[in-house]
């Protein structure tokens, strides 16, 4: 597997922005590109559908943060922090095109051994998956908590990020 696009750490926000909430783990990268600077070995990329397509752009990522609206079969609204094995097991229950993308990057890194060595997934479940360009106000007034969420993780990662003035 060869790298287009390398950061040591990834911020990689999944999700269909035509379907309401199901489009959040790109908004929250949308708000984070509009809101903070991150040091240079940090990369956001708005994954949108895509799952192994992705390959090119996190192999050599040694830390990966997904942010993704994900059916934990919770009421909506209900903040998953998910960390490495986790993650897989809670997709490979799913049956969405997007998660089971994911879940085939995950496993193809691993069965390569090109595991990413730390993998965490912030996730949220939605409110409205109908068709839609914009969330749901429930779902916009969980963003911000989702960005601190993200923020905690990179400090956690020893990484700092700045507010933009």
């Amino acid at each position: 597997m060869e790298s287009l696009y390398s950061s040591e750490i990834t911020i990689l926000g999944i999700g269909n922005t035509i379907l309401t909430d199901e489009g959040f783990g790109v908004r929250v990268i949308e708000f984070l590109r509009e809101n903070y600077d991150f040091p240079g070995n940090v990369g956001l990329i708005d994954g949108g559908t895509l799952g192994v397509e992705l390959t090119h752009f996190i192999t050599g990522t040694s830390k990966l943060l997904i942010v993704d609206s994900i059916d934990g079969g919770a009421e909506p609204g209900k903040i998953f922090h998910l960390k490495d094995d986790e993650i897989l097991k809670h997709f490979s229950q799913k049956i969405s095109s997007h998660e089971i993308g994911i879940q085939d990057l995950l496993t193809m890194f691993e069965i390569t051994g090109k595991k990413i060595p730390v993998v965490e997934l912030l996730g949220v479940q939605p409110y409205i998956l109908d068709a839609g360009t914009e969330l749901s106000p429930e779902m916009k007034k969980i963003l911000p908590k989702i960005v601190e969420e993200v923020i905690k993780v990179l400090k956690s990662w020893k990484t700092e990020t700045t507010k933009k003035i």
